[in-house]
C-alpha cells in the first residue's frame, strides 16, 4: 500500500478539522535560544498549509532525551518562539502532552490556529517498550483531534524520528487517518536514489567519532557507491587496520577486524575506499592546542609524540577528496572530517563542504553533525542538492533498515493497530 500525502488531504479539505502533525523540532539549545533553526524551518512548510488551509493544527515534536519526565532544559518553548518568528503568526504552547492544558488549548484553536504540544518524551509512554503503554498515549493524542468539523487526521512530517517506534510516530497511525508530510516525502525520494540507480560516479563521504556507528551503512553502500572517502575520528581505526600507529587519537580496537574486511572487499570489490594520507595532529582536544600536519606514516613521530592526537584531515588529503567529490555525480556525506567546532581543525570539514557545493550532480547532505557543519561554518542550505534532517533516520534507511514510522503510514488504520511494535 502506498501511503496518501499530505496533497490528499488538503484535496479532501482540511478547514475546522483538527490536524495532528509530528515534526521534527530535535534544535540546538544555547542558554535558552536556538542556535541552529533548520529543522523548524524545515517543518513550517506542512504546518502553514495546513493553517492557511484553515485546519486547527496540533503540531507533537520531541527535544533531546528527557527520561520520561518533564525537564525545563527540554522545554519547547524556545522552538515555539522560534517558530512564531519565521512563520509570522501565533504559535501557543501547551504546558503538557495529552494533559488539561493540551486538551483546552486544542479544543479553544479557531480555523487556521497553530498550537504546540510540550515534549512529547516527557511522557513516559512515547518512547516505552510496551506496546499498550504507547497504544494509550496514541489515544490521548488523537483525542485532541476529536470534536473538530468532520474527522481529525494526522500527518508525519519528522523524518528524523522515523526510525523510532514510539508512540507519536508509529502508534498515533492506528487512531486517525494518517499521511506521509512533504518533507518526508522528499527525504524517501532522495534517499531512494542514493540506493537504487544513482549517476556515477557516486562518492560516499564519512565521518564522525565512532566506525562502529556506521558499520551497517558502509556495509550496504560498498555495494552500490564507487568511492567511499573516510575522515574524523572513525578514520583511526582504519589506519590502525592498516598498522599505522595513530597516537592518542580516538580508536575502537574491537572494529579493527571488521575493518580489515572492508579493506579486504575494497581492493577486490568495485567500490574504492580512500583514506587520509597526512593528518593534523595536536597536543590536546582545544580549539587553542599546538597542532602540526604529519603523514599517516609518522602520527607519533612528531612534537608531542604518542601522546598527540588526531583533530582534522591533513592539507593534501583536502586536496584528494575534493577532487574526488568534484568529480563525482552523485554525493552523500555523513560526518564531519575533524573537530569542526574549532577553527584550526575545521578546514577539512570546510573543504567538504565546499566541494559538495561543485559538484554537478545531486548533492546529500545527511544530517546531524554534518548539517550543523555546514551552518556553522557559513554555508546555506540552497547550496547543496538536499540536506536531511534526519541523520539517524537516514543512516539506517541507508543501512536498508525498515522505519516504522514510514511503515506505519503504508499500512491501513486496523492493520497498524493490530501489529504493535
Amino acid at each position: 500500500m502506498t501511503a496518501q500525502t499530505l496533497d490528499d488531504l488538503l484535496e479532501s479539505g482540511v478547514a475546522g478539522r483538527h490536524v495532528l502533525v509530528r515534526s521534527d523540532l530535535n534544535v540546538p539549545l544555547e542558554d535558552g535560544a536556538v542556535t541552529d533553526d533548520g529543522r523548524i524551518r524545515a517543518s513550517l512548510p506542512v504546518i502553514t498549509a495546513l493553517a492557511d488551509a484553515g485546519a486547527r493544527v496540533v503540531v507533537m515534536a520531541h527535544l533531546g532525551r528527557p527520561k520520561g519526565e518533564a525537564d525545563p532544559r527540554y522545554s519547547l518553548r524556545p522552538a515555539a518562539e522560534r517558530m512564531a518568528e519565521l512563520a509570522g503568526r501565533e504559535v501557543r504552547l501547551a504546558a503538557d502532552v495529552t494533559g488539561e492544558s493540551a486538551r483546552q488549548k486544542a479544543a479553544d484553536l479557531a480555523d487556521g490556529g497553530i498550537l504546540l504540544l510540550e515534549n512529547v518524551r516527557f511522557d513516559p509512554r512515547e518512547t516505552s517498550k510496551d506496546d499498550a503503554e504507547r497504544a494509550a498515549l496514541a489515544a490521548e493524542m488523537a483525542a485532541l483531534a476529536q470534536g473538530s468539523a468532520g474527522t481529525g487526521a494526522y500527518v508525519d512530517d519528522a523524518f528524523g524520528a522515523v526510525h523510532r517506534k514510539h508512540a507519536s510516530v508509529f502508534d498515533i497511525a492506528a487512531e486517525l487517518p494518517s499521511y506521509q508530510g512533504r518533507l518526508v516525502t522528499r527525504e524517501l525520494d532522495v534517499l531512494s536514489r542514493l540506493t537504487g540507480s544513482p549517476d556515477r560516479p557516486y562518492v560516499v563521504v564519512l565521518g564522525g567519532s565512532k566506525v562502529s556507528d556506521k558499520l551497517a551503512v558502509i556495509d550496504n553502500l560498498m555495494e552500490r557507491a564507487d568511492t567511499l572517502l573516510i575522515g574524523g575520528g572513525m578514520l583511526f581505526t582504519f589506519l590502525k587496520a592498516q598498522g599505522h600507529e595513530v597516537g592518542a587519537s580516538l580508536l575502537e580496537e574491537d572494529q579493527i577486524p571488521v575493518v580489515t574486511e572492508y579493506l579486504r572487499r575494497a581492493e577486490t570489490g568495485g567500490c574504492r575506499i580512500v583514506l587520509p594520507t597526512d593528518i593534523v595532529m595536536a597536543s590536546a582536544f582545544s580549539a587553542d592546542a599546538e597542532h602540526e600536519v604529519l603523514p599517516v606514516e609518522s602520527l607519533t613521530t612528531g612534537t608531542h609524540g604518542a601522546s598527540a592526537l588526531g583533530l582534522d584531515i591533513g592539507p593534501q588529503t583536502r586536496v584528494t577528496f575534493g577532487e574526488e567529490i568534484r568529480r563525482a555525480h552523485t554525493v552523500f556525506w555523513n560526518g564531519p572530517m575533524g573537530v569542526f567546532e574549532f577553527e584550526p581543525f575545521s578546514h577539512g570539514t570546510r573543504t567538504v563542504a565546499h566541494a559538495l557545493t561543485q559538484a554537478s550532480g545531486l548533492t546529500v547532505v545527511g544530517g546531524g553533525d554534518s548539517a550543523a557543519a555546514v551552518r556553522t561554518l557559513g554555508f546555506e542550505d540552497r547550496q547543496f542538492g538536499h540536506i536531511s534532517t534526519g541523520g539517524g533516520a537516514s543512516l539506517e534507511y541507508l543501512e536498508g533498515k525498515s522505519l516504522p514510522g514510514v511503515e506505519a503510514l503504508e499500512r491501513p488504520a486496523a492493520d497498524a493497530e493490530q501489529a504493535g511494535a
